[in-house]
C-alpha cells in the first residue's frame, strides 16, 4: 500500500471515530425557540428552562408552561447578561444589568447552577419579573447589582 492510500485510510478512520463521538451527545439547538431541542432543567413545574452552551458561554432560556419566550442570559466566566429575546426580556435583571422593573428576592427559584440562581415573580400585568444572581448562596441577602 502506497503513502497516500495509507493517508486517506487514516484520514476516514478519524472521521468516522470523530462522527461517532459526535453522535453519542447530540448538540442541544434551538435557543430562542418554544420547544427547544434541549433538556428541561427548571426548578419549577411552573416554567421551563433550557441550557445551551457554546464555546465557553452558557445560555439559559426560560419559557413559559406554554412555550412562549420569556426571557434568557448569558454566563460568560461569571459575566451574567441579558439577552434580546423573550416577551419579559426588558424586566430581567441581572448583575450586570440592573433592571429598571423592581424585582423582589422572594420570587420562586426556576433555575439554579453551580454559578447563577434565577427567581422568577409574576406581576399584576401578567409579565414576568426575573432576576438573576451570580455566585450567590442566599438569595434574600443579594442585591440587584450581585453579591
Amino acid at each position: 500500500m502506497g503513502r497516500m492510500q495509507q493517508l486517506f485510510l487514516a484520514g476516514l478512520l478519524s472521521a468516522g471515530f470523530a462522527s461517532t463521538a459526535a453522535a453519542a451527545t447530540p448538540p442541544s439547538t434551538g435557543l430562542g425557540q418554544a420547544w427547544p431541542n434541549a433538556t428541561d432543567v427548571s426548578a419549577s413545574p411552573h416554567y421551563h428552562v433550557y441550557v445551551f452552551e457554546r464555546l465557553g458561554v452558557r445560555y439559559v432560556q426560560i419559557n413559559d408552561l406554554n412555550g412562549n419566550v420569556r426571557a434568557a442570559f448569558g454566563n460568560a466566566g461569571g459575566d451574567i447578561f441579558g439577552l434580546p429575546i423573550g416577551i419579559d426580556a426588558n424586566q430581567l435583571a441581572t448583575p450586570s444589568e440592573p433592571s429598571s422593573v423592581p424585582a423582589g428576592t422572594t420570587g420562586e427559584t426556576i433555575y439554579q447552577d453551580d454559578s447563577s440562581s434565577v427567581l422568577a415573580t409574576p406581576q399584576p400585568n401578567g409579565t414576568i419579573s426575573l432576576l438573576v444572581i451570580g455566585d450567590c448562596k442566599n438569595p434574600a441577602e443579594c442585591s440587584v447589582h450581585g453579591p
